[in-house]
Protein backbone atom coordinates (compact mmCIF):
# COMPACT_ATOMS: atom_id res chain seq x y z
CA UNK A 1 0.00 0.00 0.00
CA UNK A 2 1.50 3.39 -0.66
CA UNK A 3 1.81 6.36 1.27
CA UNK A 4 -1.42 7.95 -0.38
CA UNK A 5 -3.24 4.86 -0.13
CA UNK A 6 -2.76 4.97 3.38
CA UNK A 7 -3.39 8.57 4.19
CA UNK A 8 -6.87 8.56 2.11
CA UNK A 9 -7.91 4.85 4.24
CA UNK A 10 -7.27 7.27 7.28
CA UNK A 11 -9.16 9.85 5.88
CA UNK A 12 -11.94 7.45 5.17
CA UNK A 13 -11.86 5.45 8.54
CA UNK A 14 -12.44 8.91 10.23
CA UNK A 15 -14.90 10.03 7.93
CA UNK A 16 -16.87 6.53 8.45
CA UNK A 17 -16.69 7.20 12.35
CA UNK A 18 -17.77 10.64 12.22
CA UNK A 19 -20.73 9.58 9.93
CA UNK A 20 -22.04 6.80 12.41
CA UNK A 21 -21.62 9.62 15.50
CA UNK A 22 -23.31 12.10 13.46
CA UNK A 23 -26.57 9.40 12.74
CA UNK A 24 -26.58 8.16 16.00
CA UNK A 25 -26.90 11.49 17.51
CA UNK A 26 -30.00 12.22 14.94
CA UNK A 27 -31.21 8.96 15.41
CA UNK A 28 -31.39 9.76 19.64
CA UNK A 29 -32.50 13.61 19.03
CA UNK A 30 -35.74 12.26 16.40
CA UNK A 31 -36.74 9.18 19.12
CA UNK A 32 -36.55 11.91 22.03
CA UNK A 33 -38.80 13.98 20.47
CA UNK A 34 -37.88 15.59 16.33
CA UNK A 35 -35.23 17.44 15.79
CA UNK A 36 -34.46 20.79 17.54
CA UNK A 37 -32.67 24.15 16.32
CA UNK A 38 -30.10 24.52 18.91
CA UNK A 39 -29.08 21.08 18.74
CA UNK A 40 -28.55 20.26 15.08
CA UNK A 41 -26.67 22.91 14.96
CA UNK A 42 -24.37 22.34 17.74
CA UNK A 43 -24.26 19.03 16.35
CA UNK A 44 -23.30 20.05 12.74
CA UNK A 45 -20.25 22.10 14.55
CA UNK A 46 -18.90 18.93 16.66
CA UNK A 47 -19.11 17.42 13.32
CA UNK A 48 -17.22 20.14 11.36
CA UNK A 49 -14.52 20.71 14.10
CA UNK A 50 -14.22 16.90 14.54
CA UNK A 51 -13.74 16.09 11.06
CA UNK A 52 -10.74 18.83 10.84
CA UNK A 53 -9.13 17.96 14.14
CA UNK A 54 -9.57 14.12 13.45
CA UNK A 55 -7.96 14.65 9.97
CA UNK A 56 -5.18 16.92 10.65
CA UNK A 57 -4.47 14.37 14.03
CA UNK A 58 -4.84 11.01 11.59
CA UNK A 59 -2.49 12.36 8.67
CA UNK A 60 0.67 13.14 11.26
CA UNK A 61 -0.03 10.00 13.38
CA UNK A 62 0.37 8.01 9.61
CA UNK A 63 3.03 10.46 8.50
CA UNK A 64 4.90 10.14 12.00
CA UNK A 65 4.27 6.30 12.00
CA UNK A 66 5.15 5.71 8.62
CA UNK A 67 8.29 7.27 8.87
CA UNK A 68 8.64 5.19 12.69
CA UNK A 69 8.61 2.00 10.43
CA UNK A 70 10.40 2.66 7.72
CA UNK A 71 13.11 3.54 10.04
CA UNK A 72 13.13 0.24 11.63
CA UNK A 73 12.70 -1.94 7.69
CA UNK A 74 15.89 0.06 6.84
CA UNK A 75 18.20 0.63 10.00
CA UNK A 76 18.87 4.28 8.89
CA UNK A 77 18.21 7.47 10.03
CA UNK A 78 17.55 8.81 6.30
CA UNK A 79 14.00 10.19 5.93
CA UNK A 80 11.81 8.62 2.94
CA UNK A 81 10.61 11.88 0.78
CA UNK A 82 7.27 11.07 -0.31
CA UNK A 83 6.21 12.71 -3.23
CA UNK A 84 3.07 13.38 -4.99
CA UNK A 85 3.43 12.75 -9.20
CA UNK A 86 0.64 13.31 -11.68
CA UNK A 87 -0.75 10.27 -11.61
CA UNK A 88 -1.50 11.05 -8.15
CA UNK A 89 -2.73 14.50 -8.75
CA UNK A 90 -5.41 13.11 -11.26
CA UNK A 91 -6.22 10.69 -9.39
CA UNK A 92 -7.18 13.30 -6.53
CA UNK A 93 -8.76 15.88 -9.46
CA UNK A 94 -10.76 12.55 -10.02
CA UNK A 95 -11.61 11.65 -6.25
CA UNK A 96 -12.65 15.28 -6.14
CA UNK A 97 -15.30 15.17 -8.71
CA UNK A 98 -16.68 12.27 -7.48
CA UNK A 99 -17.17 13.94 -4.33
CA UNK A 100 -18.53 17.11 -5.77
CA UNK A 101 -21.05 14.97 -7.97
CA UNK A 102 -22.07 13.24 -5.08
CA UNK A 103 -22.20 16.15 -2.84
CA UNK A 104 -24.57 17.93 -5.82
CA UNK A 105 -26.83 14.83 -5.91
CA UNK A 106 -26.83 14.70 -2.27
CA UNK A 107 -27.96 18.48 -1.87
CA UNK A 108 -30.47 17.79 -4.91
CA UNK A 109 -32.10 15.52 -2.46
CA UNK A 110 -32.13 17.71 0.57
CA UNK A 111 -34.03 20.60 -1.69
CA UNK A 112 -36.63 18.01 -2.60
CA UNK A 113 -37.21 17.44 1.05
CA UNK A 114 -38.00 20.94 1.38
CA UNK A 115 -39.53 21.13 -1.67
CA UNK A 116 -42.31 18.55 -0.59
CA UNK A 117 -42.97 20.08 2.60
CA UNK A 118 -40.32 18.59 5.28
CA UNK A 119 -38.94 20.75 7.84
CA UNK A 120 -35.96 22.94 6.91
CA UNK A 121 -34.05 21.04 9.56
CA UNK A 122 -34.45 17.92 7.89
CA UNK A 123 -33.18 19.72 4.41
CA UNK A 124 -30.03 21.18 6.95
CA UNK A 125 -29.12 17.96 8.72
CA UNK A 126 -29.48 16.11 4.96
CA UNK A 127 -26.88 18.60 3.64
CA UNK A 128 -24.58 17.97 6.56
CA UNK A 129 -24.78 14.02 5.83
CA UNK A 130 -24.39 14.38 2.21
CA UNK A 131 -21.05 16.37 2.62
CA UNK A 132 -19.73 13.65 4.62
CA UNK A 133 -21.15 10.84 2.49
CA UNK A 134 -19.60 12.63 -0.32
CA UNK A 135 -16.32 12.77 1.35
CA UNK A 136 -16.31 9.15 2.45
CA UNK A 137 -17.34 8.47 -1.65
CA UNK A 138 -14.32 10.40 -3.02
CA UNK A 139 -11.79 8.50 -0.58
CA UNK A 140 -13.33 5.32 -1.75
CA UNK A 141 -12.74 5.89 -5.38
CA UNK A 142 -9.29 6.89 -4.80
CA UNK A 143 -8.75 4.29 -3.18
CA UNK A 144 -10.20 2.20 -6.41
CA UNK A 145 -8.54 4.08 -8.83
CA UNK A 146 -5.47 3.06 -6.85
CA UNK A 147 -5.89 -0.46 -6.44
CA UNK A 148 -6.80 -0.58 -10.29
CA UNK A 149 -3.46 0.73 -10.95
CA UNK A 150 -4.44 3.69 -13.09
Amino acid sequence: MSYQEKNITVSLVSHLLIVVYYLSQLFEMQQAGGLVAARVFSLWATVIVATIIVNIIGNILTHILLSIVHAIKTRSEHVEKYVEDERDHLIGLKGDRVSYISFSIGVLVAMLTFAFGLSPLVMFCLIVLSSILAEIIGDLSQLYLYRKGF
